[in-house]
């Protein structure tokens, strides 16, 4: 791979003692940003579960429809919270070829994740329209204080807030209802929130001993795995009212025949992709 800082060593704080679900998930991806312990974890990941590649990319699908969705609502400025790493269709990509004038701004926790996109935003050679900044979700004072601090968002303005693939890492005891309500508050009226998190509402009996094992794999991680059901996918959307069609499987919200060849998937059924997916809009 090629590492994101010289001279070929991680940045600094990353722990490779244990793999990282950013990216691993890059890895599921294509991307190339990946440690040797992640890509082992990885493909350990794909043993257990043999169309996870499928889920990342379906995710990743909804991920760019949902951008256009909210660019074509007028939402030109977005803020892509636990964004991981900067990989295959980012955020700021899939915005500017709609609305040249589009600004993001990206927060992750994770030292290379950080470290990749700032090299890659450096490269754009737009300086001022994106952004990234080292925050955790954990802490909304913090993070939006950073976020604003960039200079690039007007919090006036609507805002579209993307939490995508991110709150099925944050267990329930470190509050993350308590800092999406937080979030929800925070954001000028007109603003979206876009939402995916994994469950197991559709596991089959005989599927259950394969979720578990591949959920210990996870637990091994720095980033254990919480699946949440329908309900609990919901309340992090507070009050909002969903865009249609509400909450579904990824792959069915709003699809778009025309997906990027390297995000089409073999899933036979959209519930395989274990992923609910929702948007709300702040009245």
């Amino acid at each position: 791979m090629t590492d994101p800082t010289p001279p070929g060593r991680p940045p600094q704080d990353v722990d490779l003692e244990r793999a990282s679900a950013a990216r691993m998930y890059d890895y599921f991806l294509g991307g190339e940003t990946n440690w040797a312990i992640d890509r082992a974890a990885a493909e350990r990941a794909i043993e257990l579960l043999p169309w996870v590649r499928d889920m990342a990319k379906a995710n990743r699908a909804f991920l760019r429809r949902a951008v256009r969705y909210c660019l074509a609502e007028g939402i030109a400025q977005f803020v892509d919270i636990g964004s991981g790493i900067p990989t295959v269709g980012n955020v700021h990509e899939v915005a500017g070829e709609l609305n040249p004038r589009s600004k993001v701004v990206y927060v992750d926790n994770e030292p290379v994740a950080i470290a990749h996109g700032q090299v890659q935003l450096e490269q754009t050679g737009e300086p001022g329209r994106h952004g990234m900044v080292q925050a955790d979700l954990r802490d909304p004072d913090q993070l939006w204080q950073r976020v604003l601090d960039t200079g690039i968002l007007d919090p006036a303005r609507p805002t579209a807030l993307l939490v995508v693939a991110v709150l099925h890492f944050i267990p329930d005891e470190e509050w993350p209802q308590a800092a999406l309500a937080d979030y929800r508050q925070r954001l000028a009226p007109g603003s979206a929130l876009v939402l995916s998190h994994g469950t197991l509402d559709a596991v089959t009996p005989a599927q259950q001993e394969q979720l578990d094992a591949y959920t210990r794999h996870y637990a091994k991680t720095q980033n254990p795995l919480v699946w949440r059901s329908r309900t609990e996918f919901a309340e992090f959307l507070g009050d909002y009212p969903l865009v249609e069609p509400g909450i579904t499987w990824v792959p069915d919200w709003r699809p778009d025949p025309t997906i990027a060849p390297e995000l089409r998937t073999d899933l036979t059924d959209p519930s395989q992709s274990m992923v609910y997916a929702a948007v709300g809009r702040k009245p």
